[in-house]
């Protein structure tokens, strides 16, 4: 649903990012740009709506006065959403995305 309203809204390089064994705050993270500080605005307004609507309307919102960066906790699915340039600058996908390296077993 999620995913699907951010394609409606044209949001720009979505990723969906499983924490099922990464984390026990989320099952998943989604992370996605806007073109503007009002598209993010726009893209957050929308999300909480079709949040509501479904039943999820107790999703907390943080940084939506300022809109470079919106973060919405509905729970199990995290999203954030970003101006681009803010979104390069915190490469939030990385810290999630990479694996940790593997232990070498020393004999």
């Amino acid at each position: 649903m999620i995913l699907a309203k951010l394609d409606d809204d044209k949001a720009q390089d979505v990723v969906s990012i499983d924490l099922k064994d990464k984390s026990s705050v989320a099952d998943r993270m989604i992370v996605a740009s806007g073109r503007s500080h009002r598209h993010v605005g726009a893209l957050a307004d929308h999300l909480l709506r079709v949040l509501k609507d479904a039943g999820y309307g107790r999703a907390r919102v943080e940084g939506l006065p300022h809109c470079d960066w919106v973060l919405i906790d509905a729970g199990d699915v995290i999203v954030h959403l970003f101006r681009p340039e803010v979104r390069q600058f915190y490469n939030i996908e990385k810290i999630w995305s990479v694996e940790p390296p593997s232990r070498a077993v020393v004999n």
